[in-house]
């Protein structure tokens, strides 16, 4: 009963509002200029109020939702994770110049050996039907002195729980380029001093790649496996725009003969 009273209440108080507001539009073309003055200051602060309200509604409302780590998974997969930047919303979003070393959330951080920066990168919202992942990574390079472009994706713990030489790791992505570049994924596992290391290329043969690391060709300690981590490297990647839609790791055990 209190909770229609509330709503009931709220709906007049809404109205109210919208007709007072509708009336000093009307009559703003007329007011005395001290009293526009003070009305266009309460519009500022209404319209702040209304703004935050409205992009936090548009974020969590637009498809695929915010949060999600829904995605394809091979059978036998035993687990599967979505990094955080294209699950939810990053602040701050981006960067322009960027600079080697500059993280990205908790789990991105971005390494290149430019002289001058002329890279920016931005998380963006993904919208289109076909999209699993609420957010993408775009980055935008322009004049390219390196040598090299990589974006370093650290893994949670639950990563490394109960992995075993016998297990096949899947990476999934959707890349979009305006031209087309080499992308190379290195898998790292580091067990006590040792890492080790395996490089796959992404086929370049659509915009949905994927890749598999067989940590059977590995001499990894199971037992000291306390660190896993994930390498995109991107080849001359100078004058193109780079959009990663969606980005995905799972791991399934090797079926046994």
């Amino acid at each position: 009963m209190a909770r229609r009273l509330g709503m009931f209440l709220d709906t007049v108080l809404h109205r109210h509002t919208l007709h007072r507001w509708s009336r000093a539009a009307r009559r703003a073309e007329t007011r005395d200029l001290t009293e526009l003055r003070a009305e266009r200051a309460r519009a500022r602060q209404l319209r702040r109020q209304v703004d935050r309200v409205l992009h936090v509604a548009e974020g969590r409302l637009t498809l695929p939702l915010i949060g999600t780590n829904a995605f394809r998974r091979p059978p036998g997969t035993d687990w599967g994770y979505r990094p955080e930047l294209w699950r939810g919303p990053l602040h701050p979003p981006g960067a322009a110049a960027v600079e080697s070393r500059t993280r990205i959330g908790d789990e991105i951080v971005v390494f290149h050996d430019c002289q001058v920066s002329e890279l920016t990168m931005r998380q963006i919202r993904n919208t289109r039907e076909s999209d699993l992942a609420p957010f993408g990574l775009q980055m935008d390079v322009f004049r390219f002195d390196g040598s090299f472009l990589s974006v370093v994706i650290e893994m949670p713990d639950s990563a490394i729980e109960g992995l075993k030489r016998r297990h096949l790791l899947r990476l999934d992505a959707i890349v979009e380029m305006e031209k087309p570049l080499e992308i190379f994924a290195r898998l790292n596992l580091r067990h006590g001093p040792n890492t080790e290391q395996i490089v796959r290329e992404l086929p370049l043969d659509g915009q949905d790649m994927h890749v598999e690391f067989d940590l059977a060709y590995t001499d990894m300690n199971e037992m000291r496996i306390d660190r896993m981590w994930l390498d995109l490297i991107f080849e001359d990647p100078e004058m193109n725009q780079i959009t990663l839609r969606d980005m995905t790791l799972s791991r399934r055990p090797r079926a046994e003969l």
